[in-house]
């Protein structure tokens, strides 16, 4: 399957070419094979990429996490692009392929990676991480974590299995040091 040329989109798929100012990304271009399917996903996506309960900056420290245990370059490149703009730092960014305990995370970041690891890999949050949590995190916003953890998830199985191409746009916005080659060269810790 490939991203589905503009021209042959569903019409109910109108509002999300109007979200996007007529230039969708190639994920949605891929899930518009499948109108039903996006129309449905869109508010959650909509939702999910402002932050939801947990704010910007927690939610893209969530959002790339995933994209580097997923091995996900289409998704770790474009929230490096998302990541700069909600005020992480390109040192924070890299960080997050060390994992929650490299040196330097806040306690809160660290707690916040370390429940997305134990998502992806125990498919559960622990209970010490869960009380770790509640310090920083409400009960919302740790549905959250869970919730936007598992979009992309979905999101980035999506995109390994069709090898979706990096939009154009989000290429040209990356810092000179962010690449694929650099990124796939990393091994998540």
């Amino acid at each position: 399957m490939k991203p589905l040329p503009l021209d042959q989109w569903d019409a109910s798929l109108s509002h999300v070419i109007d979200d996007m100012s007529g230039h969708p990304l190639n994920v949605h271009s891929l899930m518009a094979n499948h109108p039903d399917l996006l129309n449905a996903w869109w508010d959650y996506r909509n939702y999910s990429v402002r932050g939801g309960a947990l704010g910007q900056r927690d939610c893209e420290l969530v959002i790339l996490r995933v994209a580097v245990q997923m091995r996900s370059w289409y998704e770790w490149a474009c929230h490096v692009d998302r990541g700069l703009e909600a005020g992480l730092s390109i040192e924070d960014i890299d960080r997050v392929r060390e994992g929650p305990d490299a040196p330097g995370w806040s306690d809160h970041d660290a707690i916040l990676l370390r429940c997305v690891d134990e998502l992806l890999e125990e498919r559960v949050v622990s209970s010490a991480t869960r009380d770790k949590l509640a310090e920083d995190f409400s009960e919302k916003q740790i549905l959250d974590i869970i919730a936007i953890h598992g979009m992309y998830i979905t999101l980035g199985c999506m995109i390994n299995t069709w090898g979706l191409a990096l939009d154009l746009p989000v290429q040209d916005r990356l810092p000179a040091s962010v690449s694929r080659e650099e990124f796939e060269q990393s091994e998540a810790t």
